[in-house]
């Protein structure tokens, strides 16, 4: 494999991490569980901890690509008939902004898709550089 390819496949990877956070933080966005400082933190799980995906370059070429989780993870929301709402009727909700999620996913498959055609193009040349020389 070259190393061209071998670039592109790395930020393949990094935008299918891409993808797979984001659809996770969606497919969460709308739970809810106890605020930190609520007592009934003890009787109910909290509320699904949102994360990012954080991409460096890598020496050498290529990049890296990790998971860490947003802070703060959850904002306070309104909803008084939660059964684990503090007496303000508050509880803790994902901070997951679902415009942010939306470019996150056009970004990861606008990525893929380039790198793909990286990968089919360096193919491609490859082919036709061993039919020069044969």
């Amino acid at each position: 494999m070259s190393i061209v390819s071998s670039i592109a496949l790395s930020g393949m990877s990094a935008a299918s991490l891409r993808l797979q956070v984001s659809a996770n933080n969606v497919a969460n966005a709308a739970s809810s569980g106890p605020l930190p400082a609520s007592t009934a933190v003890a009787s109910f799980s909290g509320p699904y901890i949102p994360e990012r995906v954080d991409q460096v370059a890598r020496a050498g070429g290529g990049t890296s690509a990790s998971v860490s989780a947003v802070s703060p993870a959850s904002v306070p929301m309104y909803d008084p008939a939660a059964p684990f709402a503090d007496s303000h009727g508050m509880v803790a909700s994902p901070n997951v902004d679902l415009t942010s999620e939306i470019v996150q996913q056009l970004m990861a498959r606008l990525s893929f898709s380039a790198n793909a055609q990286v990968v089919r193009t360096d193919a491609q040349m490859t082919a036709a550089f061993l039919n020069i020389v044969a």
